[in-house]
This record gives C-alpha cells, structure tokens and sequence, in this order.
C-alpha cells in the first residue's frame, strides 16, 4: 500500500503521517478532515511531459492557467488518465504525493504554496495527510524548482 511506503519515507525524521477516519481524497475534503482551509490543502496534480511523468504540487484552491504551463513545460498540460497515475507515479488519485514516488518522477512546487507557512500535502492514500513547513516540503519532496504556473 502507498502510505506504507510514505510512512516508511518519513521514519525517523520526526513527521507523522496523519491517517483519517474519512476520505481526504478532494481539497474540499481533506479540509475539512484536517480542519484547515482548502487553500492551505497541497495538492499535487500528475502530467505527462515527453511521456515522463511530472508532479505539480499547488495550493488547493489554485488552477493550471495553461498559457503559463506551456511557458514552463513548452507543452500543452496534460493530466496522467486517472487509470493510469499509479502505475505511472506509484500512488492512486486520492492519495497522489510526492513523497516515495517512483524513480524518474519529476516534483515541481508551485508558488501559491507560498501564501502559506504550513501546507497539507497527502500522505499515499485517500485518507492520509502530513503537515509540513514549505522548507520541509522543499526538503522532503525532492523538487526540481519553483514554478509558477497556477492563475492568480
């Protein structure tokens, strides 16, 4: 199962995966699981780029704005098919991080996670959720860059 391999990612490091009694599979509703605002929510969105496998992690209440996504990527966004993002990632939608992602998944961290100082990202599965710093989710997720690719 994914969240064991989250929590197997951050044994020892002193962050806790929080496992819910309820789904937090949606912004909305690991906010309100987590009671915290959906904004502060990290959500991290999959697309194929060259055929390889990108993840965007974004604030939950930010959208793609495609005209700054193809500045970034110099390709037209386009999501993972649902049925296939674990196989392409090695999490299920729900439950998509980017914490103990398969090799070669590359991890950008969008600039709307900067409004915030803590940010929810999920922890592998549909019920899972670790609260981070946005210097731990630097450290953590193995990022590539900053982005700016969300409307304002």
């Amino acid at each position: 199962m994914a969240v064991d391999k989250v929590k197997a990612f951050f044994a020892g490091t002193g962050v806790d995966v929080i496992e819910l009694p309820e789904s937090s599979a949606t912004v909305d509703l690991a906010a309100e699981a987590l009671s915290t605002e959906p904004d502060q929510i990290a959500k991290t969105l999959s697309f194929l780029v060259n055929d390889e496998p990108v993840l965007v992690v974004m604030a939950g209440e930010a959208r793609i704005d495609n005209h700054k996504y193809k500045g970034v990527f110099h390709k037209k966004a386009k999501m993972i098919p649902f049925d296939q993002v674990e196989d392409y990632v090695g999490h299920a939608p729900g439950g998509v991080c980017p914490f103990a992602v398969k090799d070669g998944v590359q991890v950008y961290l969008d600039e709307s996670l900067k409004r915030h100082e803590e940010v929810f990202p999920a922890a592998g599965s549909s019920n899972s959720a670790v609260k981070l710093s946005i210097p731990d989710l630097e450290k953590y997720s193995g990022y590539e860059a900053w982005i700016d690719v969300t409307k304002n």
